[in-house]
């Protein structure tokens, strides 16, 4: 048996390919796709050509992708010494550790760039690279687009996290070169977007001090690249932790200040809706009824735009979590009936793994208030089943709040097996 071939199987969603959209470009059945990255099957020489080209790599560096973890194989010993020698094996938490130091070396980095307007020439000649022109920006801006579309398609959002802070990088030290106006700008922009995305992940990792570091510094980029949409975005983005922590009167502030920036932005794209739906949560856990139906009501004009709402990775609310926020929104507010009719709605939609595990956990909610312990445990059984095969933290931590209620609810067989399997979950996490 091969070893997994997690360098291949990174580049192939970076390029946003599928197993399946992969296996058409390069003419083969999706299953040998799958035996590739497994390790099972090493690609003829003569498909090589045409694999490099849809990963967009030389045959060198495709190379590299299939051969076993550099880090294995420098800890591997030769044939002759292989009953002699023997590796620990790395310390998780000691690599978590070195990754996290790695994130704030890159905050200090990305922040301190970011506060130059327009670094000197002594800067250039330190980092020693040529500054970026109009091709590098093009380049830089697709390879963001194919992150958002990786993180997209990644059932475990963790996965992207390493070529998004190597693309973020790569970002910063540009930022540290003499460049035109117009240059940096357009780098700060990019900045601003691909920060947002470190966000999410770090979000779905339950790692919330650092999301809101990356929301910080995606905010500032917004502001320096006079991106107002983007600016915007990233305030909301960094209310929602509030939100997500029922911390409500401390998202109300940064959300006002959003939707005030979103009335200077671009009226085509859908961010003061975005922000309306997002503020409808916060009226809803302040107890503000008529507030939240106001804000539910702005969130529905998304639908009335003249063109499809934009597709872009740092601002996707097109009208398709209407059902579910207003689930989620009566049911903070104690309409019940309303809620259920909602959530049900929601359920028959097309949702990820991560909103249907939402909305069954918010109708395992709704059968604590009515006492039917049968509902609650399939509900909740579902958004168990989805915790443990993306292992989003986002999803734990919803069920861990489910757990607080589960003890009004009277002994039954399944409900003790359903606090037992949360609990597994939240030592995971």
């Amino acid at each position: 048996m091969g070893e997994r071939r997690d360098a291949f199987i990174a580049q192939r969603c970076l390029m946003g390919y599928t197993q399946e959209a992969f296996a058409t470009a390069v003419g083969v059945e999706f299953t040998t796709v799958g035996r590739w990255e497994r390790g099972e099957l090493t690609p003829q020489p003569w498909r090589r050509g045409r694999i490099a080209k849809a990963l967009g790599v030389t045959l060198e560096e495709l190379g590299a992708l299939l051969s076993p973890d550099i880090r294995r194989n420098s800890q591997r010993p030769a044939p002759s010494e292989q009953r002699v020698v023997h590796v620990p094996p790395s310390d998780p938490s000691e690599e978590d550790d070195m990754n996290r130091r790695s994130l704030l070396r890159l905050f200090s980095m990305a922040g301190a760039f970011l506060s130059l307007p327009e670094p000197a020439d002594a800067v250039t000649e330190s980092v020693g690279r040529t500054p970026a022109n109009s091709a590098t920006v093009a380049a830089y801006s697709q390879l963001n687009r194919y992150l958002w579309r990786a993180y997209a398609l990644a059932p475990s959002k963790g996965t992207v996290l390493p070529p998004v802070r190597a693309q973020l990088e790569i970002l910063s030290e540009a930022l540290t070169q003499a460049q035109t106006p117009h240059t940096r700008q357009h780098l700060c922009a990019l900045a601003a977007d691909l920060f947002q995305l470190a966000g999410e992940i770090l979000f779905d990792a339950d790692r919330y001090g650092d999301a809101a570091h990356c929301y910080t510094l995606a905010a500032t980029a917004g502001k320096e690249s006079s991106a107002i949409d983007l600016w915007a975005c990233a305030l909301t983005r960094h209310a929602y932790i509030a939100v997500y922590e029922r911390r409500f009167s401390d998202a109300a502030p940064l959300l006002d200040l959003a939707a005030t920036l979103a009335r200077r932005g671009d009226p085509s794209l859908p961010t003061r809706h975005w922000i309306a739906a997002v503020q409808a949560e916060t009226h809803a856990g302040l107890g503000d009824l008529d507030a939240c139906q106001r804000a539910l009501d702005t969130a529905t004009e998304v639908l009335q735009l003249p063109q499809p709402p934009s597709n872009r990775g740092w601002l996707r609310f097109d009208g398709s979590r209407l059902p579910e926020l207003r689930g989620t929104c009566y049911l903070s507010l104690g309409r019940t009936d309303l809620a259920e009719r909602a959530l049900t709605d929601a359920l028959q939609s097309g949702l990820t793994l991560r909103r249907e595990a939402a909305v069954v956990t918010d109708l395992a909610l709704l059968g604590l208030k009515r006492q039917d312990p049968d509902q609650v445990a399939a509900y909740a059984g579902t958004a168990v089943s989805i915790a443990r095969q993306t292992g989003s933290a986002v999803v734990i931590r919803k069920l861990q709040v489910l757990q607080q209620h589960l003890s009004r609810t009277p002994a039954h067989p399944r409900i003790r097996q359903l606090t037992a399997d949360i609990h597994a979950l939240s030592t995971l996490t």
